[in-house]
């Protein structure tokens, strides 16, 4: 479902306006993924659940998906509805990690 209309700006201005800024994200990202790959233990980071989800992630960015933005923010959010009797660590990984947690 295309949400036409909703956006004030023109295609031509939006990409007028944040096309750069974009352009540099994105070689951003290649240069975190080739550090991956080059990285000293060359340990695969699919291994590593956050790097599974950034990927699912970047799966839907190169799609037709119209909205590409909920799908990815479900992608990262911890889909579990009940409350936690303890914080499982002391800061966000940036990711929902499906593991069960280790005591």
């Amino acid at each position: 479902m295309t949400k036409k209309g909703t956006c004030p700006l023109t295609t031509g201005q939006i990409i007028d306006e944040y096309f750069i800024e974009n352009r540099t994200r994105l070689l951003e990202l290649a240069a975190f993924l080739e550090r991956i790959d080059r990285s000293v233990d060359g340990a695969d980071a699919q291994e590593d659940f956050r790097m599974a989800t950034f990927h699912q992630a970047l799966h839907i960015l190169a799609s037709n998906a119209t909205d590409k933005m909920d799908q990815i923010q479900l992608i990262f959010s911890d889909p579990t509805i009940e409350p936690r009797e303890k914080l499982d660590t002391k800061s966000a990984s940036g990711a929902w990690n499906p593991a069960p947690e280790v005591a």
